[in-house]
């Protein structure tokens, strides 16, 4: 019979020979940023966060469309996905907040819940001030800070049950938006929530935050969803991580292709021609501004970037599955590497916050220059503060200020 130390690992934490292959990797995927070893993040998750802020410095940096009115490679790359990946993975970090694979209960879900309040309330002041900087940027936090709000009557629910939840809202909620649009006769404005815009027409604040925004909470309420219900996944496991992956890429396929064989095959090209400017298919490539128009519901059919429709959901919802799969499946293999990656995913609210500081003060000049500065000072300064100092500035004032609702008990058992 073999003795406990060679099935369990000895006391000292070294594993045994019968330890299992799923055990080394969980412990590979993780890392103990603190020399006390109290942070118990997930890499890959950090990873996944890391590669969506990089993506929408991309977006915002470098040009749409070249010389010759075709979309440029980092458009086509990370228009729209990134966001997306951004919001799914606010559902995994209220999931790992909240009790992980088993949602809190009681009375500390109360606490838990409450915190999440607080959370919300200091990104979305966040966002009201960056929103009132001459940027041009639509910042995501306001809408982040909403969305975290909105998750609150879900943080009892199992991993099955919100997935289903959130793929129902991604046909779904699209449909109610542009049914709402169309009946109130809405039309984005393209102004950004800020604080002064929140003092002089709250109505009208609310009304972008939740409908005809940049990223409208109504339907992106399936992101937050579908990244909740992930989060209640055991994220530790290679065979979690390696479905998430593979579910991913089938339902970012299937929905541009059902997509594309609507819009050609059953004349949705024809019928958005002339209400487009230029060659319709490039236009429908390049996206919108949040929301499509309501003039047709042949807009419904495209999955374009930022179109808010049911297959643009669907894509962007299996990309982010895509990218958060492949990372938890290659960050223990590549720990090393993809520390820097890690590092900043760690602390992204500070880095998107500089980051839309430092646009409102660029000159236009040389963009991929500006951009390739702010990614790799990005990476290395992430680094340097993450293996030094901790936690972010502005991840550390959030931490301070939500901890003594959580408790102690909360706040030990849900660390990201």
């Amino acid at each position: 019979m073999s003795s406990p130390a060679l099935t369990r690992g000895d006391p000292a934490g070294r594993p045994g020979p019968a330890r299992s292959a799923r055990d080394a990797w969980r412990h590979r995927a993780r890392l103990p940023w603190r020399p006390d070893g109290r942070s118990d993040r997930l890499l890959g998750v950090d990873v996944a966060r890391s590669v969506a802020l990089v993506g929408m410095v991309a977006t915002h940096v470098l040009p749409i469309s070249d010389d010759t009115g075709a979309l440029t490679i980092s458009h086509e790359v990370f228009g729209g996905r990134s966001s997306a990946l951004f919001a799914v993975l606010a559902g995994v970090s209220i999931a790992l907040l909240t009790g992980r694979e088993t949602p809190l209960r009681g009375p500390v879900r109360h606490r838990a819940g409450l915190a999440l309040v607080l959370r919300a309330a200091i990104i979305g002041g966040i966002g009201l001030w960056l929103g009132s900087l001459d940027s041009g940027i639509a910042v995501i936090l306001s809408y982040y800070a909403v969305l975290f709000i909105c998750a609150l009557p879900f943080l009892g629910m199992r991993p099955g049950r919100l997935l289903a939840l959130g793929a129902g809202c991604a046909v779904v909620l699209p449909l109610v938006s542009y049914a709402l649009r169309s009946g109130l006769d809405l039309e984005p404005t393209g102004g950004l929530p800020a604080l002064a815009s929140l003092r002089e027409q709250p109505g009208a604040v609310l009304e972008e935050l939740l409908l005809t925004g940049y990223y409208p909470v109504v339907p992106w309420l399936a992101y937050l969803l579908v990244g909740l219900g992930v989060g209640r996944l055991r994220l530790g496991s290679p065979r979690v991580a390696l479905q998430l992956a593979t579910a991913g890429a089938a339902l970012a396929l299937g929905a541009r292709l059902l997509s594309e064989l609507l819009l050609r095959a059953f004349g949705g090209y024809d019928a958005l021609a002339p209400r487009v400017e230029g060659e319709v298919q490039r236009a429908v490539a390049g996206g919108a501004y949040g929301i499509v128009p309501t003039d047709t519901t042949w807009w419904l059919a495209v999955a374009g970037p930022h179109t808010g429709t049911p297959l643009d959901l669907l894509h962007t919802i299996g990309t982010a599955l895509l990218v958060l799969g492949a990372a938890l499946l290659v960050v223990p293999y590549a720990r090393l590497v993809l520390l820097p990656l890690a590092a900043a995913g760690g602390m992204s609210l500070t880095l998107y916050t500089t980051h839309v500081w430092l646009f409102d003060r660029w000159d236009g000049a040389g963009p991929a220059g500006f951009y390739a500065t702010q990614v790799l000072l990005g990476l290395l300064l992430a680094l340097a503060w993450r293996t030094t100092l901790g936690r972010g500035p502005l991840e550390a004032v959030i931490a301070a200020v939500t901890r003594p609702v959580r408790g102690a008990s909360a706040a030990r058992r849900t660390q990201t």
